[in-house]
């Protein structure tokens, strides 16, 4: 009981660590180089495709933003058209009846 607690650790020697710390490193470069170029394709082609589809993407934007300016401009052009039509019909039949009243008052003077 008197005894000291002793700790059991094993010790690897120190190049095996060095060996692993080599490795390692290796391996990480060789990832990095694989990734920055392209992991086996060209890079430059990847960077044309991108901008090729960008300028796609930006042109069916710019297609579609003139096509709600479009809409846009009949809906105005139909609103107007519906409150001109609206407005005529509304006189017609204020006139209908304007008609209908002096039939009336005719017939009721004869």
């Amino acid at each position: 009981m008197t005894a000291k607690q002793v700790a059991v650790r094993s010790r690897r020697p120190w190049y095996f660590q060095w060996c692993i710390a080599a490795i390692l490193l290796a391996a990480g470069y060789v990832i990095a180089y694989w990734q920055f170029t392209g992991g086996g394709e060209n890079l430059h082609a990847r960077l044309a495709m991108t901008t090729n589809e960008i300028l796609g993407l930006q042109t069916k934007v710019i297609r579609m933003g003139r096509q709600v300016q479009i809409e846009q401009a009949a809906q105005s052009n139909l609103e107007k058209e519906l409150n001109r039509i609206q407005d005529e019909n509304i006189r017609l039949k204020e006139d209908l009846l304007f008609y209908k009243n002096m039939l009336k008052n005719k017939r009721l003077s004869k």
